[in-house]
C-alpha cells in the first residue's frame, strides 16, 4: 500500500529534548521535554510569548545554541540519524544540505562584506562539486526562485544595499540553495512591514509546496499560524502546553493559555468577551529560573484550582490528536 503523507516517515523527529542555560544565577532549564515530528511537505508552527523557548528550540535543531546553553538530553533525528551525535565536521556538511534556517533579521545573519551572490556560491560549493561559474548560475537561479527583482544585479550587491524585503528574499534563497529536506524559519517576517510580510509568507509557502520540504515556523503571530500551519505546538515557560492540528486548535483550544492567545487576536476566533472586546492575559511570564511549583501558567489562569498550584499537569492526549497539559481543561472554556 502506498504511504499517504500523514503516514510518511518524518523528515525530522525530536525526542525528549531538554536544554539548560548557565547564568550567574546557576543553571536552569529553558526547554523541557520537547517532542515533535514533521513530515515532508508539512508545516509545524511553534507559538508562544517571548521567552517561552521557541527560538532556543529552533537553534538547538541547527546545533547553533549560544555558548551558555546546552542540550542535556534527548535526540534530534534527521533521516534516522541523531543529529546531536554527529561530529562538528559532519554537522557543517548537513547544514544547508539536510537542514537550513531562515533567521529573523537577515541584516545580522548575512555576511556584510560578501555580496549576496558570493554567499550563495560559498554555500553551494561547500555541498556540491561544482565550478564557481556553475555555483554563480545556481545563485541567480535561486534568487529568481524567490522572486528577487533583477536577480543578476542583486547577486552583485551587498546586504546593506538591499531593502528589508529583498534581504529576507536573499536569506530564503541562501536557505534553499542546496535543496534541504527541512527548513526552520524563526520569526521570518518580524522586521518587515505588513505588505512585505504577506509577500514573504506567501513565498515561503509556495516554495515549500514546490520543493516538498518539512517546515518548522517559529512565531508569536497567530494570524501567521492560521494561514500556513498544518499543526501547532503552543509553548509556555519552556514547555509544550498544547499541540493539535491548526483546525482543532482554533476551533476548540483546550489550554487556558491558548484560549488567552486566541482571545487577544483581533477577529481570529469567537473567543472574546460578551461585549465584543478582546480578552487579555493578566500578569507576566514567570522567569525560567524561578518557576512556580505546579503549572507555570496557574498564577495567570482564570480556571486554576488548588491542584494546579501544587502539581504540574502531564502532557496528555485529551482527544484523538489533541494534546494538552492542563488539569482543568474541561473548565477552561
Amino acid at each position: 500500500m502506498m504511504q499517504t503523507e500523514a503516514e510518511a516517515a518524518p523528515a525530522i523527529r525530536v525526542v525528549d529534548l531538554n536544554i539548560e542555560i548557565r547564568s550567574d544565577r546557576g543553571s536552569f532549564p529553558v526547554v523541557s521535554d520537547m517532542n515533535l515530528s514533521v513530515a515532508p511537505g508539512e508545516t509545524l508552527c511553534i507559538v508562544g510569548e517571548s521567552g517561552c523557548g521557541k527560538s532556543m528550540t529552533a537553534l538547538s535543531l541547527m546545533r547553533l545554541l549560544p555558548e551558555a546553553a546546552r542540550v542535556t538530553s534527548g535526540r534530534i533525528e534527521i533521516d534516522g540519524t541523531d543529529f546531536l551525535s554527529l561530529p562538528q565536521r559532519k554537522v557543517e556538511d548537513w547544514r544547508g544540505e539536510q537542514i537550513a534556517m531562515i533567521f529573523q533579521e537577515p541584516l545580522t545573519a548575512l555576511n556584510p562584506v560578501l555580496t549576496i551572490g558570493e554567499q550563495i556560491v560559498e554555500a553551494v560549493r561547500q555541498h556540491r562539486r561544482t565550478s564557481r561559474r556553475q555555483a554563480l548560475a545556481r545563485a541567480v537561479e535561486v534568487l529568481k526562485l524567490v522572486q528577487m527583482p533583477d536577480p543578476e544585479r542583486r547577486a552583485r550587491q551587498y546586504p546593506h544595499e538591499l531593502s528589508g524585503g529583498m534581504r529576507q528574499r536573499a536569506m530564503i534563497a541562501l536557505a534553499v540553495a542546496c535543496d534541504p529536506k527541512i527548513i526552520i524559519a524563526d520569526e521570518p517576517t518580524t522586521a518587515l512591514d505588513v505588505t512585505i510580510q504577506a509577500q514573504i509568507l506567501g513565498l515561503i509557502s509556495e516554495l515549500q509546496k514546490r520543493l516538498g520540504t518539512a517546515q518548522i515556523l517559529i512565531t508569536h503571530d497567530l494570524g501567521v499560524v492560521a494561514e500556513v500551519a498544518d499543526k501547532v505546538i503552543v509553548m509556555y515557560a519552556g514547555r509544550r502546553v498544547e499541540e493539535a492540528s491548526v483546525y482543532d486548535l482554533f476551533d476548540r483550544p483546550l489550554h487556558p493559555y491558548t484560549r488567552g492567545l486566541l482571545g487577544a487576536m483581533p477577529r481570529a476566533t469567537s473567543i472574546e468577551r460578551e461585549d465584543g472586546r478582546l480578552t487579555d492575559i493578566p500578569g507576566t511570564v514567570p522567569p525560567l529560573f524561578d518557576l512556580p511549583k505546579g503549572c507555570a501558567f496557574a498564577p495567570r489562569c482564570p480556571a486554576a484550582s488548588k491542584r494546579c498550584l501544587e502539581e504540574r499537569p502531564p502532557f496528555e492526549e485529551k482527544t484523538p490528536g489533541h494534546w494538552a497539559a492542563c488539569w482543568e481543561h474541561d473548565n477552561a472554556a
